[in-house]
């Protein structure tokens, strides 16, 4: 860590409000056959408000307005999805599949719209970028998709050695990380991705990084969170390519959600030695100090995504549930209507099919 990097941590943990942890999840969605699957991203809270979540060969929607559940298509051919990304405007739904199959989705009508070209490998990495969408693949390339045009392929990049298992663009959209199963993460320019030259390579995670998301009060920052072999959590300044920060989790990194409320950060957890495994972690931003930690899930948490309001999180594990969390919100006091309410927000599993 640099010096003056280093500075800036120390003085910003100095001030902060005092936060309390939720005690337990508000809802558990039963969730049969959801694949136990690292390196997929079958779960997507849109903006919308409906959360949509691959069970096997299965596609569904739960709306979180109403709790009605929907099925949007069954996969066929020993086919399954292996990525899920709804449209920054809602109108469509994104699916990679395991045989390189990408597809697109009207959410209105629940019908499937085209088929985009390019893969030759499972795709279980996709994230869109206003009316381009983005596809990591198996096969090791990133294609830039426009989904408007007959010819959708606006780019395709080899730059990663193994497959890609994570992608997620900037706030601002002009830049793109991705991680992969050689343990590396590229950050490319969108105006520079037709030349395949890549802005950096950080090459200090000694395990697959599908964890990546960029911090929605600083720009320049981007988290990753390595796999069972590396458990760290690092931050890296884009502007400079340099990483200002690594925590050992002593956990498999999942998942990463920024809190848009509270400058922290919300970890997913899998496999560990440790007490830490299949947890929630909460980290105070950027001192990175754990606030604490959830527990709930009975395997490792495979997913993370966060509900339109940034309030709820809800984590997908293997053990075949859905847990969403009230993490995000302001301080709460821990009072007798509070009581009263956790009362009401009955915990009994309720199917998401």
């Amino acid at each position: 860590m640099r010096e003056e990097e280093a500075v800036a941590f120390q003085n910003s943990s100095k001030q902060h409000h005092r936060r309390q942890m939720p005690k337990r999840e508000v809802r558990v969605l039963d969730a049969p056959h959801i694949v136990n699957d690292y390196y997929t991203n079958i779960l997507d809270w849109g903006k919308n408000n409906t959360l949509a979540v691959a069970l096997g060969s299965e596609m569904y929607l739960w709306n979180a307005n109403n709790r009605n559940v929907s099925k949007l298509f069954e996969a066929n051919d020993n086919d399954r999805p292996a990525s899920v990304a709804w449209s920054e405007n809602t109108k469509y739904i994104a699916v990679g599949f395991l045989h390189s199959k990408l597809q697109l989705w009207d959410a209105e009508t629940s019908k499937p719209i085209r088929d985009l070209e390019g893969h030759s490998k499972r795709v279980a990495a996709i994230a869109w970028n206003g009316q381009m969408l983005t596809s990591g693949s198996h096969d090791k390339s990133i294609i830039n998709h426009d989904v408007r045009a007959r010819r959708n392929v606006i780019c395709q990049v080899k730059g990663h050695r193994a497959e890609v298992c994570g992608l997620k663009w900037s706030r601002r959209g002009n830049m793109l990380s991705s991680g992969g199963n050689e343990n590396h993460i590229y950050v490319w320019d969108s105006t520079k991705m037709s030349s395949s030259k890549y802005l950096h390579c950080f090459k200090e995670h000694c395990a697959a990084v599908k964890a990546l998301a960029w911090c929605p009060y600083d720009s320049d920052i981007l988290a990753s969170g390595g796999g069972t072999e590396d458990k760290c959590i690092k931050l890296w300044n884009v502007r400079k390519g340099t990483c200002i920060c690594s925590i050992d989790t002593e956990a498999q990194v999942c998942g990463l959600e920024w809190n848009r409320h509270h400058k922290e950060i919300l970890s997913g957890h899998g496999f560990s030695t440790s007490t830490l495994q299949n947890q929630l972690c909460l980290w105070r931003y950027p001192s990175m100090t754990r606030v604490g930690g959830l527990d709930g899930h009975a395997s490792r948490i495979l997913h993370l995504s966060q509900s339109p309001d940034g309030l709820t999180v809800v984590s997908a594990g293997a053990d075949e549930t859905l847990r969403f969390w009230d993490v995000f919100g302001p301080p709460v006091n821990d009072t007798p209507e509070m009581s009263n309410l956790d009362n009401l927000l009955s915990l009994k599993i309720s199917p998401i099919r």
